[in-house]
């Protein structure tokens, strides 16, 4: 199934300038401009679409018909709005649902989202070693009751995990510490299970699908999202405003760079010996011990604020991305992740200045805004844009 970045209009069959075409077109065009701006009046809808009167009030009958939109009588104070000519009209939040879950080696989180993208419901479930899809289940299950929403409403869910799945032999590649999901009916199992339309992406990738419907990357076709979480080190490459997965869908997987010192051999099987176990969590406490710095993980070591620990840790991170930004040329980096994010803007500050030092292109170094979970709120837009675009697909 193709991701929101890689999806275009549908194309009509119907011939160019028909009657039916041109009420599909302008269908769309305002149900998408209800979705961005919420409720709007029937003179604003035209001011925005550029179409009459009589014209939008057809629309707004067809879509009300179809029970993706319905008036909205109150104003945001809560009281009625006078008249018809002030009339307003929303989308219908619950014409379809979605899910989201951001699945690791320890826990499943999982939320529930309706059509304007609003999270009903959320929760979170300890991971099973032993039957992790069983687990994948029960936080869906738990995020619907948190939600009031039967899961036969759920019209799509996105299912980020570390790693990706091999489109020919269908097991998980690249996260070899994510027990229990190598296996080749990995994928056909949960789909089975959540009884759902099921998509699987990386949760690297998903973090950066946050970034763009969230806004951080408007205007910018090409970005690269470095990721240093808890579980370890990854890259989103979006080129083109799309996503770039690579023929097996390893492309990012930079925690296995390999790093001065580090023998070929020690990437062989899993990530350590390169980037991972420089930068990556354990890199981190083994630095902030050497400056004598007690903490009881990576991302409370950066958050601290030692200097010697920052200084260290940043060159660490713009050497990596010096190599990267030399092949790919992005004109942003986003830095993502529990330990950029600990560092806060310390560390970014200490990874730009040092990447304008010994990288040929220096481009902005940011770091996220999105808060929370950028996983799951990626799996959440991810779902969201696959149902609109269904929706849309059915006006024509």
């Amino acid at each position: 199934m193709a991701s929101p970045n890689e999806r275009g209009g549908t194309v009509p069959t119907t011939p160019a300038g028909t009657p039916r075409l041109l009420r599909a077109i302008n269908d769309r065009a305002a149900l998408e401009l209800l979705l961005a701006h919420g409720p709007l009046t029937r003179g604003r809808l035209g001011t925005l679409t550029g179409l009459s009167k009589p014209t939008v009030s057809q629309v707004l009958s067809r879509l009300e018909k179809a029970r993706l939109v319905e008036p909205d009588d109150s104003a945001p104070d809560g009281t009625r709005r006078p008249g018809p000519a002030a009339q307003t009209y929303r989308v219908r939040a619950d014409a379809a649902h979605v899910a989201g879950l951001d699945v690791t080696h320890h826990r499943i989180h999982a939320a529930v989202a309706d059509l304007t993208g609003r999270v009903l419901g959320e929760a979170t479930v300890p991971a099973r070693r032993t039957k992790p899809i069983r687990a994948v289940g029960e936080a869906l299950d738990a995020a619907l009751r948190d939600a009031g929403v039967a899961r036969d409403r759920i019209r799509h869910t996105t299912v980020g995990t570390p790693g990706t799945f091999d489109p020919a032999t269908g097991a998980l590649r690249y996260a070899e510490h994510m027990a229990g999901w190598h296996h080749r009916t990995a994928v056909r199992e949960t789909a089975e299970l959540l009884g759902t339309p099921v998509e699987f992406e990386n949760d690297v990738n998903l973090a950066a699908v946050a970034e763009q419907q969230l806004g951080t990357t408007a205007g910018v076709e090409d970005f690269v999202l470095f990721w240093a979480g808890a579980d370890g080190i990854g890259l989103a490459v979006v080129l083109g405003g799309r996503l770039h997965r690579g023929a097996t869908g390893g492309a990012g997987e930079v925690g296995y760079l390999w790093q001065p010192g580090n023998t070929v051999h020690s990437l062989a099987g899993n990530a350590m010996g390169g980037l991972h176990e420089l930068a990556g969590p354990a890199g981190i406490r083994r630095l902030a011990e050497e400056r004598g710095l007690t903490a009881g993980s990576a991302a409370e070591a950066l958050a601290a604020g030692h200097p010697g620990v920052l200084d260290e840790a940043a060159l660490r991170y713009a050497t990596a991305l010096a190599s990267i930004v030399s092949v790919l040329d992005p004109e942003l980096v986003v830095l993502s992740g529990e330990l950029p994010t600990a560092g806060g803007e310390p560390l970014r500050q200490r990874i730009a200045e040092r990447m304008a030092d010994i990288s040929i292109a220096a481009p902005r170094v940011l770091l996220t805004p999105v808060q929370g979970h950028p996983v799951l709120v990626g799996a959440v837009h991810n779902s969201l844009a696959t149902v609109r675009e269904d929706l849309f697909a059915g006006l024509s």
